[in-house]
């Protein structure tokens, strides 16, 4: 391409974007207001002239406005004759300079058209309703909207019933309907609703209905000119004292006669119109040039004369409603679907003694935070106290339902004129039990609750009066007189009937329980345990063998046997033993024969002193020196064992515990059970793996913990589950009782109350304080651990003394070798004597053998010699005799 071809098509882009410049215009949009004064028109054309040096150009704003008429009629005429020949898209509305009046006739009057309306003053509910007006948007919320605040106040202070009082009109219905919705789900109730007709100069017929409510929060709705005179009739009343709380509305804290103590709303920014004219403008430019870029909008009706609608009015309504700013003037604006203002905040303000209005709170906030309301500073109450009311009509004399249940509640029957002692040493109270039979008789109560309870009611500042339940329960869900028909029975029945404020005694927490009262900070944890009588095992004669199995007693003895023998045969055969021989009779000792090897063997096993018949030989003594190692050893373990089965022997439990078999595999012949109706006999319920378990106590459960203690002691009960507390007391009391196993169950008894009870909270911190202080602790050694001590002669720690029943195998087993040792003399004497009596016969046998061998040596010599002679007679040479001849 040539230079000049170049040119050529440069030129063309250049005219091709000139025509574009000329030809597409930006898409122009009217902003209408109709405002209070002219200050507010000149800052809303400031605003919207603003607006469109940030917008895209691709979008132009006008603004065009008129001050608002206090006669909707001619406002609603302006509207027609001087904005809708405008084309206005958006209409912005205030009210009237001389009053309050809202912008209905403005949104009568758009809405038709479809034209959207942004309220920046009106407060009103009506416009809350889509259903007439359809496209009015506002950026502050309804009036009813401040019932959300109410609630959020009512869980701060734990309130959870209220009067409320409130108009006839339009707004008194929507404040109620509000609050109903909101306070529902959190168990917040209306005791009483007294409705007033707004203008009338006397509300002293309505307000006297306050004084037959229990509840003393009062909920306000009104006008600023109600306000002023209900106010006086409450003042003229004393319904505007101490014990009673108000919480009003913004128009109604504004009144000049608003009391002390007063709790009212401001609506932070509410009636700053600058600053909502300025976010209503960034609103429009914001939500008109995103609808203008994904769609082409029409034109809206220039003239009331047109009795179509605006096409597009609908779908420029469901952006606007949608387009958020978050980092507006007045905070972040965003709108829900009936048009109200989201996220607004309120400031809590409170009138003090000085009559003058302080911010002790916050609710709401420009971010996205999860905590609604924040309070701070102190609160003035009516009446001038800074003391939070409990916000029921509450009495100072508490009625007190107990239980007898050793050691927390210990009871005895009064004699008649005698009265309980109360003093440094014994703190005792009266309590009457009602029976049946409507018979009341005395009582005196005493033990670790009671003591609590006079504490509690020092610290609270309250009288009581205690009272024994009437059927002795602690309190089941139970059905009434075989009927379908469930119902709560023992203390906690008598709480639900108002016949009792509190419940003082051991009192299980428990979720069945907690659902229909409710329960103060735990005074004691504690777990569940099983009580048993002691199994003492039986001492036989052979006690002291118990150490040993059979089995090694036998291989004991077989042992001293073999080595006696191998000590015997190593000594006979060595070169070195003490064998005897022919040879050395006179200079050696007695060779190491079998009954010395024994001796030897059983000598070094009992350790006792060997004299003589010790082996001299090398090999020998080399196994009488293992012997001795393995004798010591053996010693040293039976006398270990020994103790562990004779000095440390006690009697124990029958069963391991919870998860024994007999406990989890029920069997006739082992009986176990609790208290019914009790929290126990619920544990076993709700567990799943203990179903078994409560099927096999259920219909064996007694009446109360006195009577299953007793059957255990009378062994018709072979266990019995209860809280620990009092199972370990009775065990340490009687010391045939024993627990079994370690705690299971664990839980904590607690106060019980009614619920949502105004002294829930103070008698909490009342315990909590008992625990810091230690109180808690000195009463567990005063009536658990005291009580405890010193019933058994020995503790549990210190071994057992060995008496004669552990002992009496040794005694029998010296008693038996003292009978032996006699026996064996006697036969000993009378072996000796048979021996005697041989050896007698083979010395006389010895001696007669003796003198016929000398006859019969006499006899041969005396032949031989006669021999002799007769030789020398006849002459022959005669032999001589070998022992020659005797010539006497």
């Amino acid at each position: 391409m040539d230079t000049s071809s170049q040119f050529r098509w440069f030129l063309t882009l250049i005219l091709i974007g000139t025509v574009n410049q000329v030809f597409s215009k930006p898409f122009s949009v009217t902003i209408g207001a109709a405002l209070s004064s002219e200050h507010h028109q000149d800052i809303f054309r400031q605003a919207v002239a603003a607006l469109n040096r940030h917008i895209s150009p691709d979008v132009v704003f006008n603004s065009t406005s008129i001050l608002m008429d206090a006669n909707p009629i001619r406002s609603a005429l302006d509207v027609c004759d001087k904005l809708l020949p405008q084309n206005i898209f958006a209409v912005i509305a205030s009210h009237p300079n001389s009053s309050n009046q809202s912008p209905i006739s403005v949104s009568y009057t758009c809405g038709f058209y479809n034209i959207p309306v942004i309220g920046i003053t009106a407060r009103d509910s009506a416009f809350s309703d889509q259903n007439v007006h359809s496209t009015f948007l506002r950026t502050v919320p309804p009036f009813a909207h401040q019932a959300d605040v109410w609630v959020s106040l009512l869980q701060y202070f734990k309130w959870s019933q209220v009067v409320l009082i409130v108009g006839t009109d339009e707004e008194g219905r929507s404040i109620l309907s509000r609050f109903q919705t909101v306070a529902e789900p959190l168990k917040i109730t209306i005791e009483k609703v007294v409705k007033y007709i707004p203008g009338e100069s006397n509300y002293t017929g309505s307000l006297l209905n306050l004084y037959s409510a229990q509840a003393r929060v009062i909920l306000m709705s009104a006008s600023l000119e109600d306000a002023e005179q209900l106010y006086t009739d409450a003042n003229n009343l004393r319904l505007t004292g101490e014990d009673f709380a108000w919480i009003v509305t913004e128009q109604a804290f504004s009144a000049l006669s608003a009391p002390i103590g007063l709790i009212g709303l401001h609506l932070i920014n509410g009636s700053n119109e600058d600053a909502h004219i300025r976010d209503s403008v960034s609103i429009l430019g914001h939500g008109f040039e995103k609808i203008i870029k994904e769609h082409n909008i029409t034109k809206p009706p220039s003239q009331c004369q047109d009795i179509s609608k605006w096409q597009d009015g609908n779908r420029v309504m469901q952006y606007l409603r949608k387009t958020k700013l978050d980092h507006g003037e007045t905070g972040h604006v965003s709108f829900n679907d009936r048009g109200d203002r989201m996220n607004p905040v309120y400031e809590i303000q409170n009138i003090n003694m000085d009559n003058k209005v302080f911010a002790i709170g916050l609710y709401g906030s420009v971010k996205n935070i999860s905590e609604q309301l924040r309070m701070m500073g102190e609160i003035t109450w009516p009446g001038g106290v800074t003391v939070q009311p409990k916000g029921q009509k509450i009495s100072r004399n508490l009625t007190v339902v107990t239980i007898a249940e050793k050691p927390f509640v210990d009871v005895l029957v009064l004699e008649p004129g005698e009265k309980c002692q109360y003093d440094d040493k014994m703190r005792t109270f009266p309590c009457a039990h009602l029976n049946t039979t409507t018979e009341t008789t005395m009582h005196c109560c005493s033990g670790y609750c009671m003591d609590m309870l006079d504490e509690i009611s020092k610290i609270v500042n309250f009288t009581l009066t205690i009272h024994l339940s009437t059927d002795g329960l602690f309190g089941s869900f139970e059905r009434h007189n075989g009927t379908k028909q469930r119902h709560w029975n023992g203390m906690i029945g008598e709480l639900l009937s108002n016949k009792a404020d509190l419940i003082v005694a051991p009192l299980t927490i428990n979720p069945e329980r907690a659902k229909v009262i409710d329960f103060t900070k735990p005074f004691k944890y504690q777990g569940l345990t099983i009580l048993v009588k002691k199994t003492t095992k039986d001492s036989s004669l052979a006690s002291f063998l118990q150490p040993f199995q059979d089995t090694l007693w036998i291989l004991v003895g077989l042992s001293v046997h073999v080595v006696a023998l191998v000590l015997y045969l190593l000594d006979r055969f060595s070169p070195f033993g003490r064998f005897k021989l022919a040879k050395s009779e006179d200079t050696e000792e007695d060779a190491l024969n079998l009954s010395s090897a024994m001796w030897f063997a059983w000598g070094v096993l009992l350790n006792s002193g060997i004299g003589e018949g010790t082996p001299r030989s090398f090999s020998a003594r080399v196994l009488g020196m293992v012997w001795a190692g393995f004798a010591m050893i053996i010693v040293a373990s039976y006398t270990a064992n020994l103790a562990a089965f004779l000095v440390l022997d006690r009697p124990e439990a029958s069963i391991s515990g919870i998860d024994d078999p007999r406990l989890r595999n029920p069997n006739d012949k082992y009986h176990y059970a609790t208290v019914k109706g009790s929290a126990v006999e619920m544990y076993f319920k709700r567990q799943v793996e203990l179903s078994t378990m409560y099927r096999t106590m259920e219909n064996k459960n007694y009446q109360t913990a006195e009577e299953a203690i007793e059957a255990i002691r009378q062994e018709s009960l072979q266990a019995f589950i209860w809280d620990s507390p009092r199972l370990e007391y009775e065990a340490a009391r009687d010391c045939n009782l024993v627990t079994a196993g370690e705690l299971f169950g664990r839980s904590g008894l607690g106060i019980g109350l009614q619920k949502n009870s105004p002294w829930t909270q103070e008698v909490s911190l009342a315990i909590l304080k008992l625990h810091e202080k230690g109180f808690m602790e000195k009463l567990d050694n005063e009536w658990i651990l005291a009580e405890s001590s010193s019933a058994c002669p020995e503790s549990n720690s210190a071994p057992a003394t060995l008496g004669l029943t552990n002992m009496a195998g040794v005694f029998m087993m010296v008693a038996g070798g003292i009978v032996a040792g006699v026996l064996l003399i006697f036969v000993e004497i009378a072996y000796k004597r048979h021996r005697g009596l041989k050896e007698k016969e083979l010395e006389l046998a010895r001696n007669a053998a003796d003198r016929w061998r000398g006859n019969i040596e006499k006899r041969k010599k005396l032949r031989a010699t006669w021999q002799f002679l007769h030789s020398l007679n006849d002459g022959t040479s005669p032999p001589y005799p070998a022992g020659g001849v005797n010539f006497v």
